[in-house]
């Protein structure tokens, strides 16, 4: 179906790029042929790291003229496999395009390109006063990861997800083609939001390489809660109260002392707290007269009213450390607890959350597996590991299955969906295609298909 990548077209590349940059595939450069989970692999012929827009453009172009499949690759750090190529050909690095362009503050937009890593953004914005707000936990992926998973993260309760924070994005299509889409606007009514389209669609449709993004003047004060629960089941109940308590919050994580354990053991430090099965924290942002008047209410209705053990204040900077650093460290905790695992990211009405996760329980004891789990409670985004232990490659592969289809299941029956923040990639297509039916499924192909009529960018991905 597709064309080999042969000696010919390495020395035809060399000549559209720097040659120090192109770089046949072998076993020493194997990252490349996996993302973060590594559960997929898929073996690239060639790498190339681009530097410029143009140069996306002529490699693009050159595979699309040699019928040769390109897949488009930032840190790799995304969990669902869309950054693997699945059919070979060319891989493109964007990496090297990582400038923040320019800080916009009359209109209040940053320009960068596709490469630049989020941890660098948030530290450009912060020093300059002011906020990207999108949160996701990995902050050394790219913006263009982010962009093109949607990226969710810990703040979407107040702030929403990478789609509300992107003014328009430069793009290149499979064939060259440079465009832009959306305007350095607030509104845009213009038609169909092609720039919308590219969001979410984990590079499928065309190659991100420069955003302009939203950002905001940073908050006087931030400051965190750390409740304790006598059960998860507990905590749970409550975030709806307190998503109508009027008190405003940033971030609503859950996550369990199970989860704590993973983490004090990879970390090497204790949790500040070490006497509750279950956790909520919340996060408050503002002017300090907004946090401290909402922190306060918050506190007040949680022991009288929501049935919590206690109310930390995480008011010092060890304190938010070793908070903050134990809720980040989570996914990779688990992962150093296993010798395999995989994820189910799932988005769920926030009403049933807590039930899903009882859900989670009984399937623990129906295949025999651990489930360990946390989320983002304000928004119903649910993170279950399912983790392989001492079953046999054999046993896995089958109760993997078994476990992925009852999750997805559940997730449809009570009105959620098959991802809530990590994608669709090569992992969860059929999951999709139970989730949203045929028509949808086929809509969504015939925009591919208008986009990459060749289906030569990153094939074999979401349809």
């Amino acid at each position: 179906m597709y064309k080999k990548v042969t000696n010919k077209d390495v020395l035809a590349l060399e000549k559209l790029i720097d040659k120090t940059r192109v770089f046949i595939y072998d076993d020493s450069i194997s990252e490349y042929s996996k993302d973060e989970l590594g559960t997929l692999i898929g073996k690239p012929e060639v790498i190339v790291k681009v530097e410029s827009t143009k140069e996306v453009s002529k490699v693009a172009k050159y595979a699309y003229d040699n019928n040769i499949p390109l897949t488009v690759r930032g840190s790799g750090t995304g969990l669902v496999g869309a950054c693997v190529p699945l059919y070979g050909g060319i891989v493109l690095d964007m990496t090297l395009m990582n400038k923040i362009i320019n800080l916009d503050e009359e209109n209040q937009i940053l320009e960068v390109e596709a490469g630049a890593l989020l941890m660098d953004i948030a530290d450009y914005t912060k020093a300059r006063g002011y906020l990207y707000a999108p949160d996701p936990g990995e902050k050394s992926a790219t913006i263009g990861g982010n962009i093109t998973t949607n990226a969710g993260g810990m703040r979407a309760v107040k702030y929403g997800v990478t789609r509300d924070w992107v003014r328009a994005l430069e793009v290149v299509l499979m064939d060259g083609t440079i465009l832009e889409f959306g305007k350095k606007v607030v509104k845009d009514t213009s038609g169909y939001s092609l720039k919308n389209l590219i969001i979410g669609s984990e590079g499928t449709l065309a190659i991100v390489t420069k955003a302009y993004l939203k950002v905001v003047s940073l908050p006087e004060k931030s400051l965190s809660l750390l409740v304790p629960y006598a059960s998860l089941e507990k905590a749970i109940e409550q975030v709806p109260k307190i998503l109508n308590s009027g008190t405003n919050p940033t971030a609503i994580e859950f996550f369990t002392r199970e989860a704590l354990e993973y983490s004090e053991t990879f970390l090497g430090k204790k949790f500040p707290d070490q006497n509750s099965p279950a956790y909520i924290l919340l996060t408050f942002d503002g002017s300090q007269a907004e946090v401290d008047e909402n922190a306060k209410k918050a506190s007040e209705l949680l022991i009288n009213k929501f049935e919590a053990v206690d109310v930390l204040i995480v008011d010092t900077d060890e304190r938010n450390e070793d908070v903050w650093s134990a809720r980040s460290s989570f996914l990779e905790a688990i992962k150093a607890s296993t010798p395999l695992m995989d994820e189910c990211d799932v988005v769920v009405p926030r009403s049933e959350v807590s039930d899903y996760i009882k859900y989670t329980y009984e399937l623990e004891e129906k295949y025999g597996l651990r489930l360990p789990s946390f989320g983002h409670a304000g928004d119903g985004n649910l993170h279950i590991y399912i983790c392989k232990d001492d079953l046999s490659d054999e046993e896995w592969e089958v109760k993997l299955d078994l476990v992925f289809h009852d999750l997805y299941k559940r997730a449809k029956e009570v009105g959620g969906l098959v991802s809530g923040e990590h994608g669709i990639g090569y992992a969860k297509m059929e999951y999709l295609k139970e989730s949203l039916g045929d028509v949808q499924i086929n809509l969504m192909r015939n925009i591919k298909a208008a986009f990459d009529p060749k289906n030569l960018l990153n094939p074999g991905k979401i349809v």
